[in-house]
């Protein structure tokens, strides 16, 4: 299994956690790790600008911490096309020291497969198979399968599948009924003239290297092909029933799976059959490997780091079942357990880019100028441009640190930024609030908490109608009780709440309506004062 490490942020991913992801993955790969930094959303404004301007990709977006069949070390895809003969099959086969091969199409996508099993049937089964698999073959495929010397062919070819071997006895070739059937013979031309005469569909001559013209000119006459093998009688009559194509004898329907397909769905499936391999293919159903019980029982589970977030409610699908290898984060330690130790650093900080970069500098290694400036955008994002009460004088000095780096006044870059992130203004109100939307229980309730950063309440007023109908919309979607939508204002310094949901009136003791001033941050303001006001109601 390819021993990748996926370092993702949260859920509904803002810029410090994507910032954070893509700057520690870096800091990693620098120290000789195989990093992936990931998302587990889509992307505001504000980081999608951070992104384009400092030149970065959009993060990988993971969607389940469970092992693919993707992330999984697969067989080679070694595969035959649909007009190879069974011979280059099984040429193919033994290549492989296998007992399969996958048929495609000439653009690879899967069409059947064949096995060892399904050959042995030509020369194990009644001959019937045989003879309905050579009357359907190509002389040309008859001709390399025996290595031999197409000396005439003939387009109005007839042939019934059946094979004669003509030994010259003393009624000389009275006795054959040799009419539509491929014939073995010598170098008799006499007696492949007369053979061609009574009809046969097919000439193969062994022991000589040429035919007599007078033989070729009746084969023209009665479309009969003609010829040489590479090898004597009975090599040549073993081989030409490997002659046809592999379409004809391979199982159409084949027990594939998807590389998106989850390992232990895979595993699962694998019990109701019994076979040795399965071929993997893409979306578009091409072939891209095979897997077996091998690789299934081999994998282990995806290695993640999380950085920005703690609570297994606000990670990635089945976070439960991945190896924790590391968290980095600055909010409260509500529900974090794994099976193994960890290494857990959790800092009273306004950003995870502060603590990223603190850790940039107890490594020694360099921060790149666009990445300082990607990570100066999270801290001041978190912090609010350092207003926010989470902010500490350890933010503010890597963020003049950072700045340095990325030759950035922190002023005019932060009104760049926040000019981008808090125009709401022609943007659907239920997106707005889904787009910083977090999961959190308290007391044994869920609770839905959105944060929408903006310039000021001028705009927010008019919109009271619009947003009470998103708040329905999204608390019927969800298995929340409650859902509290926090529009916070960078210039007024302080925050209006919208509440609906079963504990309205409890949330609504604790920030009234009206704008609170000072009530600025999720984490160290507005949860903290929940918790508290859900215990007492309790």
């Amino acid at each position: 299994m390819k021993d990748t490490i996926y370092i993702t942020g949260h859920k509904q991913p803002d810029t410090d956690s994507i910032a954070s992801a893509i700057s520690y993955a870096y800091l990693k790969q620098k120290q000789g790790f195989d990093c992936v930094p990931c998302r587990l959303g889509e992307l505001n404004d504000e980081t999608k600008y951070l992104l384009n301007r400092f030149g970065f990709e959009s993060p990988h977006y993971l969607k389940d911490a469970r092992v693919k069949i993707k992330d999984i070390e697969l067989d080679p895809p070694y595969h035959v096309e649909t007009d190879a003969t069974i011979y280059e099959a099984l040429q193919k086969m033994r290549e492989m020291n296998l007992s399969y091969c996958a048929v495609t199409d000439p653009k690879n996508v899967l069409k059947g497969i064949i096995t060892t099993h399904d050959i042995a049937k030509i020369g194990l089964d009644d001959t019937s198979l045989g003879i309905d698999l050579l009357k359907k073959t190509r002389p040309e495929d008859i001709c390399k399968t025996i290595d031999g010397t197409m000396i005439y062919t003939d387009e109005k070819v007839h042939l019934n599948g059946k094979v004669s071997i003509v030994a010259i006895t003393r009624t000389k070739i009275d006795h054959y009924e040799i009419r539509d059937r491929i014939v073995i013979i010598g170098d008799d031309p006499d007696v492949q003239k007369q053979l061609i005469k009574n009809g046969a569909g097919m000439l193969i001559a062994v022991w000589t290297k040429e035919i007599d013209e007078k033989v070729i000119k009746t084969a023209q006459k009665y479309h009969c092909p003609i010829i040489i093998s590479g090898y004597g009688s009975m090599n040549t009559s073993r081989y030409l029933y490997f002659a046809p194509q592999v379409q004809y004898l391979m199982k159409q329907e084949v027990v594939a799976f998807n590389h998106h397909q989850l390992a232990e769905d895979v595993g699962r499936a694998m019990t109701k059959t019994r076979y040795r391999a399965y071929p993997v293919l893409d979306d578009e159903q091409k072939l891209i490997g095979y897997t077996s019980r091998y690789h299934i029982m081999s994998a282990r589970n995806k290695k993640i780091i999380l950085v920005d977030h703690n609570e297994f409610s606000q990670s990635v699908r089945a976070i439960e079942k991945a190896e924790v290898l590391e968290v980095l984060d600055h909010h409260r330690i509500r529900d974090f357990s794994t099976t193994r130790p960890v290494a857990f650093r959790n800092e009273i900080v306004g950003s995870t880019a502060t603590i990223i970069t603190d850790m940039f500098q107890e490594r020694q290694i360099p921060i790149p100028k666009n990445m300082a400036g990607l990570l100066l955008g999270a801290v001041l994002s978190d912090t609010l441009k350092f207003q926010s009460p989470t902010t500490t004088q350890k933010d503010i000095f890597m963020a003049n640190i950072l700045a340095q780096i990325a030759q950035l006044d922190i002023d005019t870059f932060a009104h760049d930024m926040f000019e981008i992130s808090t125009n709401i203004s022609g943007k659907e109100m239920l997106d707005i609030i889904k787009t910083d939307m977090k999961t959190f229980d308290i007391n044994d309730r869920k609770v839905l908490v959105s944060q929408v950063l903006i310039y000021d309440f001028n705009g927010v007023d008019a919109r009271t109608h619009e947003i009470q109908i998103a708040m329905e919309q999204i608390l019927n979607r969800n298995d929340a009780q409650t859902l509290v939508v926090c529009f916070t204002s960078i210039t007024a310094g302080g925050s209006k709440f919208y509440v609906h949901g079963e504990n309205r009136d409890w949330v609504r003791q604790a920030f009234p309506e009206g704008i609170q001033q000072g009530i600025l941050s999720r984490k160290n303001q507005i949860i903290p004062i929940l918790t508290e006001t859900y215990e007492r109601h309790e």
